[in-house]
């Protein structure tokens, strides 16, 4: 049935509650950095929540009291090491704010800074093909720092699936997930396939890394994320921020490339290493590769004397054997996931966009003597087919008997406002095209530095 979309006071929409009630309902799914994150004062008595994920003119200083964080062997969790706030997920606007624009300023607003869109443009095209928000519309962010199968975030998606549920009026629900967020899906109905069954119709995965991003993971672990370069990057955290944070990261472990995949070439980190000659005080190099098992050494080499200096205080952060024990458990979970019958599976991968794989570190005429050095050196990349993020050859290998897989040519954000992918996603739900689109605001914009 078409949409009934029509234009109001403030650009709000309207839409036809009949038509609504038609749909079945989708739940959006965010990837890794995909969610805005506070944090949220433990002893505060009016109990305010301060943004700290994408920040805006946000001293480092800052970001760093509120999302460092150390992981806890015992619980599982990466927990803070400011023990007066914890980091939450908001769920505002039925679960959509936390994933629509990261950074909801009205600073950003004004400049258009589009960089920080995430989910924004598919929940507007959505909106205008009948959807309503809280009916027939969810989103699910949740802390992309913990392990994809921890106990919270599973809890949290099974949550979110019954309140979609029961507000349609107990129709099934077709899972949109873009990036991790398909590798949550896929540890959700390894480990809950009755509940799985029950409530998914459909699950249109985008740009997931089914086995891996092995270049910018591997890179993520040694040097950190630059997320922008250029002018832009000055409103983003730095990489070596960023290192600090994904190093105790377990979701980032998960992402590390599949050891037993049947991959095409396999991943290497490669480092040009100072060798020094027996017959003379002479020193050549030599380009030594590491296939993904053999990066195991070459991350607690390079990171043995990893610290952060937390106000004042130095704290150890090493490569960390027990988030890579627990990630080869989530890993072997995966490895063994079957879709339940009666659901529809689709993905859309990424192509066109060189994407790391192969990293490399040193030169033939700038050797690295330590491997601590890696830490403070620029990488240098060999890249493959993908989405600039993750390779096409991981994404497309979800291990499902899918109804269709389609290669999108954009970049990994891209694919959540591309007009082809809309298209796809429109096509596979079962729903009109948009009359119209971009032409009114969604977003629930609020102020930048309190919420």
């Amino acid at each position: 049935m078409p949409s009934h979309v029509c234009p109001c006071f403030f650009g709000s929409r309207v839409t036809d509650s009949d038509d609504s009630a038609d749909r079945d309902p989708v739940v959006l799914v965010s990837g890794m950095g995909g969610s805005i994150l506070n944090s949220k004062s433990k002893n505060s008595f009016f109990n305010f929540q301060t943004r700290v994920w994408v920040r805006i003119f946000l001293a480092d200083l800052e970001f760093k009291r509120k999302l460092w964080s150390i992981y806890n062997p015992n619980t599982g969790y990466t927990e803070e090491l400011d023990k007066n706030s914890e980091i939450v997920v908001p769920d505002d606007d039925y679960g959509l704010y936390a994933i629509d624009i990261l950074d909801p300023s009205l600073f950003v607003k004004c400049i258009n800074l589009t960089d920080v869109y995430h989910f924004h443009e598919m929940i507007n095209m959505l909106v205008d093909c009948g959807y309503k928000k809280g009916t027939t519309l969810f989103g699910y962010g949740y802390d992309f720092r913990q392990s994809n199968r921890i106990d919270k975030l599973m809890d949290g998606l099974k949550a979110k699936l019954e309140t979609a549920y029961k507000a349609s009026g107990g129709r099934q629900i077709n899972l949109i997930s873009h990036s991790m967020g398909g590798v949550l899906v896929k540890c959700f109905m390894v480990l809950y396939p009755d509940t799985f069954s029950k409530y998914v119709n459909k699950w249109i995965c985008i740009a997931c890394p089914f086995q891996g991003a092995p270049g910018y993971i591997n890179d993520a672990l040694l040097t950190g994320v630059q997320f922008i370069e250029g002018f832009e990057s000055y409103f983003f955290v730095k990489r070596w921020t960023m290192h600090q944070l994904v190093v105790e990261c377990p979701s980032v472990y998960e992402m590390l490339p599949n050891p037993i995949f049947n991959w095409k070439e396999v991943p290497k980190i490669c480092v040009w290493r100072k060798v020094s000659s027996d017959k003379d005080d002479s020193s050549t190099a030599k380009l030594i590769s590491y296939d993904p098992l053999e990066s195991i050494n070459l991350f607690e080499e390079a990171l043995r004397d990893n610290e952060l200096n937390y106000n004042g205080k130095m704290v150890s952060l090493p490569f960390n054997h027990a988030i890579l024990k627990w990630a080869a458990g989530t890993r072997e979970l995966l490895n063994k996931a079957k879709l339940p019958g009666g659901v529809s599976f689709y993905n859309i991968y990424g192509t066109s966009f060189e994407t790391p794989f192969d990293v490399c570190y040193g030169s033939e005429t700038s050797p690295v003597d330590d491997l601590s050095e890696i830490c403070h050196s620029s990488p240098e990349y060999s890249f493959v087919d993908g989405d600039e993020t993750v390779p096409a050859e991981s994404a497309q290998a979800d291990g499902f008997d899918a109804v269709e897989r389609v290669g999108v040519a954009e970049n990994h954000r891209g694919l959540l406002q591309n007009d082809t992918v809309f298209e796809l996603i429109q096509t596979w739900l079962g729903v009109s095209s948009p009359k119209h689109t971009k032409s009114s605001r969604t977003a629930k914009v609020m102020d930048a530095a309190v919420l």
